[in-house]
Formats: structure tokens, C-alpha cells, sequence
């Protein structure tokens, strides 16, 4: 059984920090590359951040270079986003996803999802 679990969404003022994490089981975590995409209302859902399974291929967003740092822990099958310096159009629901080829921010690519987490941010 696949499965992601997204944690750490929440509310914060803007110029604040959250940092997401993204649980894996069900497979080779590690022979994956993973990647956080997002979802604001009404918009369509857009690739974020995203790692290769080696680390030797990392992927930022323009709109989030410089305030957010993607990092994954094979060990403990975890992918993670640190989020500083939170701006009101960071607001959407994240999600984690999984693909065994590419790490590539469309969204279309990735074989595995999970539930999402809720990041708002007030100004």
C-alpha cells in the first residue's frame, strides 16, 4: 500500500515560516524523486519545489527561490519544506508526490499523491 502523509500546514502571519513534512511508506522511498506542488483556490495545481532520489537534482519554483529549502531523510522515508519568509500568495493546499524517474515539476508526471495540508498565510 502507497501512502503519503503531508503534515505541518497551518495558519501564520506573512514574513513567518512553517516547515511542511511529507511521510512515505508503501515503497522504495529512496529510488523515488519526490516533490511538493500546491493548489490555490481556483487556480491550477502548480510544481513548487522537487528533489531526485540522489539529491543530485533539486528543482525551485521562481515565485519561492531564496525562501523555501526542499530536503528528504531516506532514512526515515520523509520528504520535507521549509517555508521562511511566507508571503499571502503562498496560501493553497501542498502536496507531496512521488515519481520513480523524474523530478520534474509537472504535475502530470508523478505516479503517487497525498492528501494534501492547508498553508494560509495572513498579511
Amino acid at each position: 500500500e502507497v501512502q503519503l502523509v503531508e503534515s505541518g500546514g497551518g495558519l501564520v502571519q506573512a514574513g513567518g515560516s512553517l516547515r511542511l513534512s511529507c511521510a512515505a511508506s508503501g515503497f522504495t522511498f529512496d529510488d523515488y524523486a519526490i516533490g511538493w506542488f500546491r493548489q490555490a483556490p481556483g487556480k491550477e495545481r502548480e510544481g513548487v519545489s522537487s528533489i531526485s532520489n540522489t539529491d543530485a537534482g533539486i528543482y525551485y519554483a521562481d515565485s519561492v527561490k531564496g525562501r523555501f529549502t526542499i530536503s528528504r531523510d531516506n532514512a526515515k522515508n520523509t520528504l520535507y519544506l521549509q517555508m521562511n519568509s511566507l508571503k499571502p500568495e503562498d496560501t493553497a493546499v501542498y502536496y507531496c508526490a512521488a515519481d520513480p524517474v523524474n523530478y520534474l515539476p509537472d504535475p502530470g508526471v508523478y505516479d503517487y499523491w497525498g492528501q494534501g495540508t492547508q498553508v494560509t498565510i495572513s498579511s
